[in-house]
């Protein structure tokens, strides 16, 4: 598993993201604070505070990780 920060403040990203990661046979957690959802639900991102980052949890083999990070590269940001 690998844990990154990302951000989703509009809905044109949010749609975006969920369907970039649709595309991966993994399971994808959003964690926000004490709720964790499942980040190829919509509904279930929205319920969530988007005016701030975001924790991605991956669950993914180390083989596609590189491929998974690259497509989710626009949504990434760095930890301050």
């Amino acid at each position: 598993m690998k844990t990154v920060q990302i951000s989703l403040n509009s809905i044109d990203k949010v749609k975006s993201f969920v369907n970039a990661i649709t595309k991966f046979d993994y399971d994808f957690d959003l964690v926000s604070g004490r709720y964790v959802i499942d980040a190829k639900s919509i509904m279930g991102i929205f319920s969530l505070d988007l005016s701030k980052s975001i924790e991605l949890n991956i669950h993914a083999g180390e083989a596609d990780m590189g491929s998974i990070l690259d497509t989710l590269k626009d949504y990434i940001v760095d930890e301050e």
